[in-house]
C-alpha cells in the first residue's frame, strides 16, 4: 500500500533546498571576517558572479560601495542578534551598482560553536530608480525642464545643514515678456521660455542648478561659488546674450553670507537686479547699471 503523501514543509530538507535554489531574493552565509561560505543563484545574479566557487574567492567588503558600513552593520547584528532591511549600495563584479535591502542575523553552529552570518538580500534597484524618477519629475518644470520652486525647499534644507557653505545666485528676468506674449502669442512665449532655459543651462556647470521661479523669472544657483566666480558667470551671460539669447533680459546676483538662508539670498539678488537691457539679436543700446 502506498503511504499517504505529505504536504511540503519547511522542516523537510528537500523543500528548503528547492526554496533556496528558486526564490528570487539573494541568500548567503558568511563568516564574521567576511568570507563567503555559500550563496544561492539569486545572490550570484545580484553580485554578477558566475558561481559559488568564484564568490568564495571574494570577500563581502569587495562588493560594498562603502566598505566602512560593514563594521557598523556587524555592530548592530552583534548587539541585537540581527539587522533588518538595511539599505546598501553594492558594486557588482562588472563595476555597476545595485541598491539592496539586506537582512542579516547571527547564529552559532550547533556542532562546532563557530559563528556565522546568515542573510537575505532584496534587489530594489528598479524600485529605487522609479522613486527617484518620481521625485525628479516633481522637482522639474514641465515646460522648460528646469527645476521648479519645489526644488528650492531641498536647497533650503541643505543651507540649514551646511551653514558655512558658500554659493551664489543669479536672478534672470525676461524684459517685457507680457508684451512679447501679446504680440506673438502664448505658444511663441512658451518657445522663448524653453530657449531661455537652454541658453542658461549652456552657461553653467552640471552641478549648478537652473530654476524657473515662475512666469518669466529664472534663478541660477552656483554651487561652491564666491563673488569672483559669480561675477565671471554674470559676465559670460552678458557677453553671450547679444549673440545667442532668445529674448532680452535683466539680471541681478548675490553671494550667500555665512548662515544666511536661501530666501534672504534670493531677496538680495532680486533687490540688486541690474539695470541691464541685453539685446538678443539686434545692435540696440546695452545699458549697464550698478547693483545697489
Amino acid at each position: 500500500m502506498t503511504p499517504p503523501s505529505r504536504p511540503p514543509s519547511f522542516v523537510d530538507a528537500d523543500t528548503l533546498r528547492e526554496l533556496v535554489r528558486n526564490v528570487r531574493v539573494g541568500m548567503y552565509i558568511t563568516t564574521p571576517e567576511g568570507a563567503f561560505i555559500d550563496a544561492n543563484p539569486a545572490l550570484l545574479e545580484v553580485l554578477g558572479v558566475e558561481s559559488v566557487e568564484a564568490l568564495k574567492a571574494r570577500r563581502v567588503d569587495e562588493f560594498l560601495a562603502d566598505p566602512s558600513l560593514r563594521p557598523r552593520v556587524l555592530e548592530v547584528v552583534d548587539r541585537e542578534g540581527h539587522a533588518l532591511e538595511l539599505e546598501l549600495e553594492l558594486r557588482r563584479a562588472d563595476g555597476t551598482t545595485r541598491t539592496v535591502l539586506d537582512t542579516t542575523y547571527a547564529a552559532r553552529d550547533a556542532r562546532t560553536g563557530d559563528l556565522y552570518y546568515y542573510g537575505v538580500v532584496v534587489d530594489i534597484t528598479a524600485r529605487k530608480r522609479a522613486a527617484d524618477d518620481l521625485v525628479q519629475q516633481s522637482l522639474r518644470d514641465p515646460l522648460t525642464g528646469c527645476y521648479n520652486r519645489r526644488y528650492l525647499s531641498t536647497l533650503e534644507r541643505r543651507a540649514t545643514a551646511h551653514p558655512g557653505e558658500s554659493w551664489g545666485c543669479i536672478i534672470i528676468d525676461i524684459d517685457h515678456f507680457k508684451q512679447f506674449n501679446d504680440r506673438f502669442g502664448h505658444q511663441a512665449g512658451d518657445r522663448a521660455l524653453v530657449k531661455m532655459a537652454r541658453f542658461l543651462m549652456r552657461h553653467v556647470r552640471a552641478e549648478d542648478a537652473v530654476v524657473r521661479l515662475g512666469g518669466d523669472e529664472f534663478v541660477v544657483l552656483l554651487a561652491n561659488a564666491d563673488g569672483e566666480r559669480v561675477q565671471q558667470v554674470v559676465g559670460r551671460l552678458q557677453r553671450s546674450a547679444l549673440r545667442s539669447a532668445p529674448v532680452e533680459f535683466s539680471l541681478g546676483w548675490a553671494v550667500r553670507y555665512p548662515r544666511e538662508n536661501l530666501t534672504k539670498v534670493l531677496g538680495r539678488a532680486d533687490k540688486n537686479l541690474l539695470a541691464v537691457r541685453v539685446m538678443a539679436r539686434s545692435g540696440g543700446e546695452q545699458r549697464r547699471g550698478e547693483a545697489s
